[in-house]
C-alpha cells in the first residue's frame, strides 16, 4: 500500500515505510519517551523545558543496570512545526528522545 494512516486525536501513528506523510489532525496531545542518564539529570530538567506548554509527565523506568530512567511525557502540540521544535528543545538536553 501506498498511504498512510490518518492519525486523530490521541492514536499513534504507524506507517508503512516509503509511504506518503501521515496526516496528524492537530491540535492534540503527542507523546515523548524521554531517557535520562539517572546520575546526572532530574525530572525537573524536563519540567524547565517544557515550561509554558499544556504537558503531563509520567515515570517510565529504571534500566536494568539504573544507568538510566525514562519518563513518558504527553506534551498538547497545534501543528508539526510545534511538535518537532518541542522535540528539537528536548533533543538538546536529553541524549535519547523517542
Amino acid at each position: 500500500p501506498t498511504s498512510c494512516c490518518s492519525a486523530k486525536r490521541g492514536a499513534r501513528v504507524a506507517c508503512i515505510l516509503g509511504a506518503e506523510k501521515p496526516k496528524i489532525d492537530y491540535p492534540l496531545f503527542w507523546e515523548y519517551k524521554i531517557i535520562l542518564d539517572a546520575s546526572t539529570q532530574k525530572r525537573e530538567q524536563i519540567d524547565e523545558i517544557l515550561k509554558g506548554e499544556n504537558y503531563k509527565i509520567d515515570f517510565s523506568r529504571f534500566s536494568n543496570g539504573g544507568k538510566y530512567m525514562s519518563f513518558n511525557a504527553s506534551v498538547f502540540v497545534n501543528s508539526d512545526t510545534h511538535r518537532n521544535e518541542i522535540f528539537e528543545r528536548l533533543k538538546a538536553h536529553f541524549k535519547y528522545i523517542l
